[in-house]
């Protein structure tokens, strides 16, 4: 199809381009480099894709133009490139008429979604975070919606690794945060999740692929199956009677039902990660949607049946044999379930909280049966374990070892997946064997909360309380968020965060504006594995609660984890910087020894 004249402008003579090989037009539109070569003319767009500098400075041999800053090349006809980091550079029609030639100044994809997913997975593929933050900052500007480029980077996560891994629980843990981020933010949190998952698969062997059973048994054999072959650790019976109730096309509840029931056989797996894998999976369909489920849940088999479990530790077995313990009131869960009033509903989770922090295992236990006989659910006991667990973050001391930090973030992790699996089970899991079966992780949990007391000696004073005045604190939304903010950049700001955020709630200010506060603050950090469960825990956590004295008190526990690990060095904020920048025209060989922040 020919293309009108009047979209064209005049770029200069032949003559002028034989003489100079090249020539730059300027105008409203990019910059445009026009290469007379090989007795052919081109046109490009004047900007190296992959960091803006000006494609004039580079040179041209046997039809490559090399851009000379990063020394990507470049097909001169086509504007591909050699290099997968670097991406294509734009080209645009040219005509030439009596001697001079014309220009149609278009750049563009055809189809910007498409470009922009086909380049999100050379990024993946090749763990090319600039290519990726590009991607994920183009598809949204593309109006992509956020799950769409989540979906596409789970199912690399689950595809292009033999196993779920940590870069697959951060991707997952930012989508649950995205209905509570801003714009910006929702970028950032894309980019961590899809970068993370990237370096995660880079090297891995893919996924081995496995087939369902030809038959179809009923539920409880494929439970009692799946529990069979994980106690043995015969991972691809596993992974068959798995993919067997998928086949047979079990609803998400009884799905998770299977798994949760067999991740809890081994008391605090593989220091709890075991279960919050498996529940990260089950969370990671929810978002991408569940007809991915023989893709998704395969993956946590790996992890699931070789994980060590508690009763191999010897803190667990001496002084006090915990898992002895566990066991036998796991034992008599299905009697006190059946015996439980049920009258009204039961509210007393945080006197059980109380309960679950004291330092006597049997007594704790108790205190668990006893709420149960009163009314508890399951989905009740994991809510008050999960705020117990948060307290032994919001109390760590820090006279402890910096890498105790772990062990509570363990902990309260942990409780939380165990409340999210319970309530994924529904209502009535106290009347199923698999929501009975599952009831069993909160008992682990409840003993490693147990465990971690020593780091509560003595315990941080929480914010407001004990004679802590905070009316010396910033008063506004403003200020308090550029406070927190300023608090991140400095190291050892642990007891301060947590008062700010303190601040910010009793003040009645929006929790979601501090939540955003926290995200950013996370989201500009090279952050590791766990301070991204840890904001997304305590965000889960928070929504059961709200701006009440024990939602306060989760949100303190992630700020001084969050403080407590900040702040790094932000390369990869500059990154995904330097891809908007670069998506909005910018010109990034201007800022080299200045200050870009006007680019």
């Amino acid at each position: 199809m020919d293309v009108p004249s009047s979209d064209f402008v005049h770029a200069g003579s032949l003559a002028e381009l034989k003489a100079k090989g090249r020539l730059v037009v300027h105008g409203r539109h990019s910059p445009i480099l026009v290469i007379y070569d090989g007795g052919r003319v081109f046109a490009l767009d004047n900007r190296c894709p992959h960091m803006g500098f000006p494609l004039d400075r580079g040179s041209v041999a046997d039809g490559i133009l090399t851009c000379h800053w990063h020394h990507a090349d470049f097909d001169l006809a086509s504007g591909c490139t050699f290099d997968l980091w670097a991406d294509d550079v734009p080209t645009c029609p040219v005509e030439l008429r009596d001697g001079e030639v014309w220009i149609r100044p278009s750049f563009g994809h055809g189809d910007p979604a498409q470009h922009w997913r086909r380049r999100l997975d050379d990024g993946l593929r090749h763990n090319l975070g600039l290519v990726i933050a590009k991607a994920v900052r183009g598809q949204l500007v593309a109006e992509v919606p956020p799950r769409e480029i989540l979906r596409q980077a789970a199912l690399f996560a689950v595809g292009n690794r033999d196993g779920w891994g940590v870069g697959a629980t951060i991707l997952v843990a930012l989508g649950n945060l995205l209905p509570l981020l801003p714009e910006e933010e929702t970028y950032l949190a894309l980019f961590h999740g899809a970068r993370r998952v990237a370096a995660d698969c880079d090297g891995e062997a893919p996924r081995r692929e496995s087939v369902p059973l030809a038959s179809r048994p009923d539920l409880a054999t494929l439970q009692r199956w799946l529990r069979h072959w994980s106690g043995v650790r015969h991972r691809e019976a596993a992974e068959r009677t798995l993919l067997t109730a998928i086949a047979s096309d079990a609803p998400p509840a009884a799905l998770a039902s299977l798994l949760f029931a067999a991740a809890t056989d081994r008391a605090f797996a593989g220091s709890g990660h075991a279960l919050d894998f498996v529940n990260k999976a089950c969370e990671c369909l929810d978002l991408i949607g569940w007809e991915h489920a023989s893709a998704v849940l395969p993956s946590v088999v790996g992890q699931m049946v070789a994980a060590r479990g508690a009763d191999e530790s010897t803190t667990w077995r001496h002084p006090v044999d915990l898992v002895t313990l566990c066991e036998k009131t796991a034992a008599d869960l299905p009697d006190l379930f059946t015996r439980a009033r049920r009258s009204e509903p039961w509210s007393d989770h945080a006197e059980l909280s109380a309960a679950l922090l004291g330092d006597d295992a049997r007594a704790i236990l108790e205190a668990l049966e006893a709420a149960i006989l009163a009314g508890a659910s399951p989905a009740d006991l994991g809510r008050s374990l999960a705020y117990a667990a948060a307290l032994r973050v919001a109390h760590f001391g820090t006279s402890n070892e910096h890498a105790d930090w772990e062990t509570v973030l363990h902990v309260f992790t942990y409780a939380n997946a165990i409340h999210q699996a319970l309530k994924r089970l529904g209502a009535d899991a106290a009347a199923q064997d698999g929501g009975i079966v599952a009831a069993r992780g909160v008992l682990h949990g409840a003993m490693a909360v147990y465990l971690a007391r020593y780091l509560n000696v003595p315990p941080a004073r929480l914010p407001g309380e004990d004679g802590d005045r905070l009316d010396e604190l910033p008063d506004t939304i403003g200020e308090i968020r550029a406070a927190l903010l300023e608090t991140f950049d400095h190291h050892r700001q642990v007891d301060r965060v947590g008062r700010l955020v303190a601040r910010h709630l009793t003040l009645g200010h929006p929790p979601e504006a501090l939540i955003a506060t926290l995200a950013q603050g996370l989201l500009r950090e090279d952050a590791g594995f766990h301070a991204y469960q840890m904001l997304e825990a305590g965000v889960r956590q928070f929504g059961e609660w709200g701006n009440t004295d024990p939602g306060r008190h989760i949100l303190v526990a992630v700020a001084r984890y969050l403080a407590a690990h900040s702040p790094t060095e932000r390369a990869a904020f500059q990154t995904a910087d330097i891809a908007q920048r670069l998506l909005r025209g910018g010109e990034l060989h201007q800022c080299v020894g200045n200050d870009c922040s006007s680019a």
